[in-house]
């Protein structure tokens, strides 16, 4: 008899056991395995047994890209739980409250609005502080870039829509790329993330290289598109699969020196690709065109710039250098603690690498010039603060 209650104790044992360890796995609402028991087992086995625990992108990462397709998509019930594992994953609360900003463009403002009272609660649960605007400084976009892309707003954007080109220039990216609550790379993870899930592939191609330039991998950013498939659903998720197999092979072509039987020269047309040049770098009326990059393994690029009479660069460097050809006009040039050097058409300027400079043209006379510079790491060229009125002022003593 004693043993077998031994034996009907120790099946006892390991059925709750059983039971116990079955609890510790499930992840689902305790719901979903009374009316959907599928939904419950592929919750529980494949999206956080299995997908969650992958290492090509980082937990941190995993949930801003979870938030950000909750959030652009309206689902605000499923908010709560997984901005608190974004907080328990290493997301702070000002990259939260960023990532709402941020998508509040991207899938508009009733989505960013619910999501924030939603938020609210958790910050409230967990006695965060109300948060405030962050004190660092912005982040800097790389120059030729943005004026490329400023170029393609103002010419495939501004005939139709010209507010719409306005508002993109001077608050979209004029802005909030610039707002330093979300690095670089976060913040075009966040933007790739909500493209996808609200089924929006043809801005992907812009926002996919952006990213890989602010830093994602592509192995990160297939993860992303087969991680947004299990929160957006797989129409959306495979919708971006042809878009992104073409960014990777352009990049990876790009990246691929031509021989010099196959390679094909490049003309860029005066006047292509014109816009104006963006006034946190730029006093007075300055106007850019013909930008150009090299394929690589070349590192050069260059561009352009129409100065009106008494306009400038703020000051800045180059990692390694900069020439500058003077096209037309009279122009001045000037290194930290040395003189203004008046320059004309016909001269050419070189300023050494991580030299602090400024540029432009004379009080009296326009001069346009054209601007090559290398990339060193993503970068060109590091801005700093304007040339003052006084400062320039000087200038009409050599004019």
């Amino acid at each position: 008899m004693k043993n077998i209650a031994a034996s009907i104790a120790m099946t006892a044992l390991a059925a709750t056991g059983a039971e116990a360890q079955e609890e510790r796995r499930r992840v689902a609402p305790a719901a979903v395995y009374e009316v959907a028991p599928g939904l419950g087992h592929f919750t529980d086995d494949v999206l956080f047994g299995e997908v969650w625990e992958r290492t090509e992108l980082a937990p941190r990462d995993r949930s801003l890209v979870t938030v950000s397709a909750i959030v652009s998509t309206g689902k605000t019930a499923q908010i709560g739980g997984h901005v608190r594992r974004a907080l328990d994953n290493g997301v702070k609360p000002e990259e939260i409250g960023e990532l709402i900003t941020h998508l509040a463009f991207y899938s508009g403002w009733p989505n960013a609005i619910s999501a924030v009272f939603e938020v609210k609660k958790v910050f409230e649960e967990r006695k965060i502080a109300p948060l405030a605007h962050s004190d660092a400084a912005r982040v800097e976009l790389e120059a030729a870039a943005e004026a490329a892309r400023a170029g393609m707003v103002n010419s495939a954007v501004a005939p139709t829509a010209p507010v719409l080109a306005k508002l993109t220039n001077r608050v979209l990216f004029g802005d909030l790329w610039q707002r330093p609550d979300l690095a670089a790379r976060d913040r075009s993870l966040v933007t790739m993330s909500a493209l996808v899930a609200i089924g929006q592939p043809e801005q992907l191609p812009f926002h996919a290289n952006r990213a890989m330039d602010n830093g994602l991998t592509r192995a990160e950013a297939s993860e992303v598109v087969a991680h947004v498939a299990f929160y957006a659903g797989w129409p959306r998720a495979m919708s971006a699969v042809p878009v992104m197999k073409k960014v990777f092979e352009t990049r990876e072509s790009a990246a691929q020196p031509a021989s010099p039987a196959t390679a094909d020269l490049k003309i860029t047309r005066a006047g292509e690709g014109k816009a104006t040049a963006p006034q946190e770098n730029f006093t007075g009326n300055v106007e850019t065109s013909g930008f150009y990059r090299g394929d690589a393994p070349a590192r050069v690029g260059g561009a352009t710039v129409a100065f009106s009479a008494g306009a400038r660069t703020a000051w800045h460097s180059h990692p390694l250098g900069q020439t500058l050809f003077i096209v037309s006009g009279t122009g001045l040039v000037q290194k930290e603690g040395g003189p203004i050097e008046s320059v004309k058409t016909g001269d050419v300027v070189w300023i050494p690498a991580n030299v602090k400079h400024w540029h432009g043209a004379s009080p009296d006379t326009a001069m346009t010039h054209f601007a090559i510079a290398e990339v060193l790491d993503g970068k060109a060229v590091t801005w700093m603060e304007k040339v003052s009125d006084q400062d320039y002022g000087k200038a009409s003593a050599i004019d």
